[in-house]
């Protein structure tokens, strides 16, 4: 029995956090925005949480459904499922758990946002199948990252102004920066399995993509902060985060596997000094 549990925690990503703290990010920058800098205290443990039963259930529905592509990468082939330390019933079963757990949490909340859960859980779903026919797949991913951003904002206001929406976009590219650099990792082995990614589609255009990318977020995140009126210390935060694209830039330029993965991991720092910006902007004045 402890051994399945511990196989249950691989299978969840408890091991491995970053997942989860990209994820959080724009659903706090959601929170703050929309509460004007003070959200409630339960509406934080209900997104935190929600959050974390999220990610776990999306980590086990990609494991079902990578688990014939896993066994044929180095990096992935001793996962819990390919491993055989639990089957892809069990995995089901688990997220199946995990997200109905996310859904009592949310109760508490007004009926917009409980209609917009339904779209997450779709779309965490989704994603995992979009690798074998979508080109850029980590689109995808990105929407299903910034579904916390509407919710956030209906919890809040029961409306999603043109703030979440500039913001929710922004966070689209950032999903597709942060991912291809992470799809950079394992490209010759998606090349070799015959899976679409972000990677393979932009090529030798693959920094540059990036790099675009991150210009659309810290554009949106510019735009926000006129629409928010946040102070001018918003811009502390913005700069360090961009000081944080430039250094991930440096890395993925190397188009090494261990530099790639790097800068992948670092992303969530960039979210969090963005995080510290619209906290400034939003409380100093």
């Amino acid at each position: 029995m402890r051994n399945r549990f511990i196989a249950y925690a691989y299978l969840i990503r408890l091991d491995k956090p970053i997942g989860t703290l990209l994820l959080l990010w724009p659903t706090l920058w959601a929170l703050w925005l929309a509460s004007s800098g003070f959200p409630e205290g339960y509406l934080l443990i209900i997104f935190i949480l929600g959050t974390f039963l999220m990610r776990s259930a999306g980590c086990a529905m990609n494991d079902y459904a990578d688990q014939d592509f896993d066994r044929h990468v180095l990096r992935t082939k001793d996962r819990p499922i390919t491993s055989g330390k639990i089957s892809g019933k069990e995995a089901l079963a688990v997220a199946a758990s995990l997200a109905l757990a996310a859904f009592f949490l949310i109760q508490p909340l007004n009926d917009l946002t409980k209609e917009l859960s339904f779209f997450a859980l779709a779309l965490a779903i989704i994603y995992p199948f979009t690798k074998r026919f979508f080109a850029i797949p980590q689109a995808v991913l990105g929407i299903a990252f910034g579904f916390g951003i509407p919710m956030g904002y209906t919890a809040v206001l029961g409306f999603i102004p043109l703030e979440a929406w500039i913001l929710f976009i922004g966070n689209i590219f950032w999903a597709i920066a942060y991912d291809t650099a992470y799809a950079m990792v394992d490209r010759d082995d998606d090349v070799r399995l015959g899976l679409r990614t972000s990677a393979i589609t932009f090529g030798r255009f693959d920094v540059l993509a990036i790099a675009v990318s991150y210009g659309i977020l810290f554009l949106s995140q510019a735009w926000v902060a006129q629409l928010a009126n946040l102070s001018n210390y918003f811009w502390v935060g913005w700069c360090l985060a961009l000081a944080c694209a430039v250094y991930h830039l440096k890395l993925v330029a190397t188009r090494q596997r261990d530099n790639c993965f790097k800068a992948f991991r670092h992303n969530n720092w960039l979210g969090g000094f963005l995080f510290l910006g619209i906290v400034l902007g939003l409380v100093l004045t």
